[in-house]
Parts: C-alpha cells; sequence; structure tokens
C-alpha cells in the first residue's frame, strides 16, 4: 500500500495498556509513535493509562475525582478517527487497567479501526490481541489484522530504546499503519456522512 494524505491528518490515539511499574511498555510506545510520526497523513496522541487512571470498574460509583480521570482520557478518545492498543501479556491476556478502559467508554471507540502493538515472552504477546479482538467488536470497533508483535521484547530493544534489528518491526509498522489509515478514511467519511447508528 501506499501512503496517501487526507483532506486532514487522521487523528491516531496510541494507547500504553500497561501502569504496572517497571512497565517495558512506554519504550515500545515511544518507538512506534516515532514510526506513526513519520507519516503526513497521520496526527498523534499518547494516552498513557499509567498517567490517568480511571475508576476502578463501572460498578463504582464516581466520585469527583473519577470524573476529572474520565475528562482527562474520554475527549481524547472520542477524538481519536484511529487506535493503536501498545499491550503486554498478562497471564495469557491483556492488563485490566486496559479492560477498565474500554469498558468505561462505547460510542468513542464506534465505527473506528484498531490495531495492536503487542510485546511479551515466547507468543509476543499475540494471546493478549486474540482477546482483545472480541472486546473491541461488542464496541463496534474494527480491529485490523495486522499486528506489530514483540517475541521476547526486551532483547528486541537496546538500553537507549532503538530496535537491534528494526527491518523486521518497521515493516509490520508500515503495513498495520497502511490498514489503519485506509480504514479511518473510510469509516470517518461513513460517520460524517451516514452517523454510526442512526
Amino acid at each position: 500500500m501506499t501512503t496517501q494524505t487526507a483532506v486532514s491528518p487522521l487523528r491516531l490515539a496510541v494507547i500504553i495498556g500497561s501502569t504496572r511499574e517497571g512497565r517495558f511498555g512506554p519504550k515500545v510506545a515511544h518507538w512506534f509513535t516515532g514510526r506513526a510520526k513519520l507519516r503526513d497523513d497521520l496526527s498523534v496522541d499518547v494516552v498513557d493509562l499509567a498517567d490517568t487512571p480511571l475508576p476502578p470498574s463501572l460498578t463504582h460509583r464516581p466520585g469527583p475525582e473519577d470524573a476529572s480521570a474520565l475528562e482527562a482520557v474520554t475527549p481524547r478518545l472520542e477524538a481519536a478517527d484511529a487506535f493503536a492498543v501498545v499491550t503486554p501479556e498478562y497471564n495469557h491476556s491483556y492488563p485490566a487497567p486496559l479492560k477498565n478502559a474500554i469498558d468505561w467508554h462505547f460510542t468513542q471507540w464506534q465505527a473506528k479501526p484498531v490495531g495492536f502493538v503487542a510485546y511479551g515472552g515466547m507468543s509476543g504477546g499475540l494471546r493478549a490481541v486474540e482477546h482483545l479482538r472480541p472486546v473491541f467488536a461488542e464496541v463496534h470497533a474494527v480491529t485490523v489484522r495486522d499486528t506489530v508483535s514483540f517475541h521476547s521484547a526486551w532483547e528486541a530493544f537496546d538500553a537507549d530504546g532503538s530496535l537491534t534489528a528494526p527491518q523486521g518491526p518497521d515493516t509490520a509498522a508500515t503495513v498495520m499503519l497502511d490498514q489503519l489509515v485506509w480504514w479511518a478514511e473510510a469509516l470517518r467519511t461513513a460517520r460524517a456522512t451516514h452517523p454510526y447508528g442512526t
């Protein structure tokens, strides 16, 4: 696929799904964000769930501090045309804060594409991705086929956060971003001409 410039850049929200102390996610997200920013058809917003903790669950009665946390995240998800979720694999699945962020929102995901940048050990986070696909389908998002996956991720990056062998991941990121852009352009046009759900 070739990169085509949209009428205005598509807004890509890169969501860092892990909030654990000592997490590896920011290093992966920094690399991926750098790849996305090379494109003139995307503007990038990094939503780090560690910086914007949400209330613990939908059964929790939100207080004033919870409303503030939602105000820091919800408008950014609403403004996005596409999402790239950076996720580790914890116990064969994805992190609880990421599920919580998905569950606190609904219309913000609708009729928008989602891509995945996964990392982990032998599986490269792919089991987390496969668990996330039906979750995003439930909130009416469209997940793209191709992913970026780092097996034994800590060995793929050097101390400065650069990839030790960039060719494969760079190619995978380009393929996935091309798919996100195609879907984001198509769905943005569709939402403008025929709002989703009407």
